[in-house]
């Protein structure tokens, strides 16, 4: 992006070869014989100095300089700011200080009309970008733009930092974007292919983490881009065996994030974590069965194989290991510390249907359909097979214990998860493909 400083025949190459190399005390003397030097820039490029303290993160000089009332929002040749460049080179001091200076996170680049937000997800700087979303929320971005406007911003060429993030392999950047309300279903304007979704731009790029966490928040594996085209064709163009065994659609369907529903918001921050985690090891589980003994063979979309992954999870477990609440998925999420086991479907419902009380300070926990007892941790429940039955793995114990907890589970709170056995049902729905049609079809659209 041409960051050289380009200064070598200028007379201000003093300045900019001690800000680059941070030599305060050079920089304050030659500033204190000439001030004027505050406001030259480099011969080709445009920095000032700012730029080129942000860009090699020397965070005193800086300061230093922004204390000299430099202006935060200087331009260079490519209309792009110090933050822009701080961004870019993940200095997150240098990104702290500029936002506490004021710095303008809606300002525009000339390359690609890209604000500091795009650059953080292009570059896949997690602290970075959470920095700059932390100021749009505090800042009078939320109140002028609207928070949710700001996070799915588009550059020149329809793309909006999930994309970007998306197509670079950044899943750390991928999540915090889609957790601060992201629209998983966006499509493009001229960027990648005309019409893609994050998700056909991950595929492209072959990222698997991406992949993982755009579907978990709802992605649609069935939406087409201008030519028509699915994200599971355009893995398989690109030979990215693993990803397009994923995106096949049919493949079991994932277990997805209900990030629709407004309370999930309200969620406390430890709580939403574990589910968050049950959820993403659970979908784990699922490219297992997926993957287990292909090597990436993968055979064309049929209606016909639509369920394979799911009955065959279900015929290797045994009828004890099948969740108690809806009885047709098996139990991949366990409760600890009371050790009853259910579905993850049947566990996001536990977890999310109850609105917190608005009146009480903290928020109140969770607790096992079962026992009643407060859920202190989820994990990953582990499911015996029958194959490993066969082999003897295991003893007679273990299998009568499971009987006797499915027993246990029967009769213990019976009454307190009929009601959440057909609310399960709703809410796999809810939080389905058409999930991300809701948030496509309510995408904001720039206007020119």
């Amino acid at each position: 992006m041409g960051q050289g400083l380009s200064c070598a025949a200028s007379p201000e190459h003093g300045l900019f070869v001690a800000v680059q190399t941070g030599d305060l005390k050079t920089v304050e003397a030659l500033l204190e014989r000439d001030p004027a030097l505050l406001h030259h820039t480099t011969v080709y490029d445009r920095h000032s100095a700012l730029h080129v303290a942000a860009a090699n993160g020397q965070i005193e000089i800086l300061s230093m300089l922004l204390d000299r009332s430099v202006n935060p929002d200087a331009l260079n040749r490519q209309k792009q700011t110090p933050l822009m460049l701080a961004v870019m080179h993940g200095n997150i001091s240098c990104v702290r200080r500029l936002l506490e200076a004021g710095a303008n996170i809606l300002m525009f680049d000339s390359l690609n009309r890209r604000t500091c937000l795009h650059y953080a997800a292009y570059y896949g700087h997690a602290d970075c970008l959470q920095a700059i979303l932390y100021a749009a929320q505090s800042s009078t971005v939320a109140v002028s733009w609207g928070f949710a406007r700001f996070v799915n911003i588009r550059d020149a060429r329809g793309a909006t930092p999930l994309h970007l993030a998306a197509r670079q392999r950044r899943p750390e950047c991928v999540h915090i974007l889609l957790d601060n309300g992201a629209l998983v279903c966006a499509s493009t304007g001229g960027y990648g292919f005309p019409g893609s979704t994050p998700l056909h731009v991950a595929a492209r790029g072959g990222s698997l983490d991406c992949i993982r966490e755009l579907l978990a928040w709802g992605a649609d594996r069935f939406q087409r881009d201008a030519s028509g085209r699915i994200p599971y064709v355009v893995a398989l163009k690109r030979k990215h065996g693993a990803c397009a065994a994923l995106l096949n659609p049919s493949s079991a369907e994932p277990l997805v994030w209900p990030s629709p529903l407004k309370f999930i918001g309200e969620l406390n921050q430890e709580a939403k974590a574990l589910l968050e985690q049950a959820l993403m090891e659970a979908n784990k589980e699922r490219e297992k069965t997926i993957l287990k003994g292909t090597a990436y063979s993968l055979p064309s979309p049929s209606s016909s194989h639509s369920d394979i992954g799911v009955e065959d999870n279900i015929s290797e477990a045994s009828d004890t290991e099948l969740c108690c609440i809806c009885f047709e998925q098996v139990c991949t999420i366990e409760v600890q510390d009371c050790g009853h086991q259910m579905c993850a479907h049947c566990t996001l419902a536990l977890c999310c249907h109850n609105k917190p009380n608005p009146t009480t300070a903290c928020l109140t926990p969770p607790v096992c359909p079962f026992c009643r007892s407060t859920i202190a941790r989820l994990v990953v429940a582990k499911i015996k097979s029958y194959e490993d039955t066969e082999r003897g793995i295991g003893d007679m114990s273990s299998s009568k214990l499971r009987k006797s907890r499915k027993s246990q589970n029967l009769s213990e709170g019976s009454s307190s998860f009929k009601g959440l056995a057909s609310m399960g049902g709703s809410f796999g729905k809810m939080g389905g493909r058409n999930s991300g049609r809701i948030a496509a079809e309510n995408e904001w659209v720039d206007k020119p």
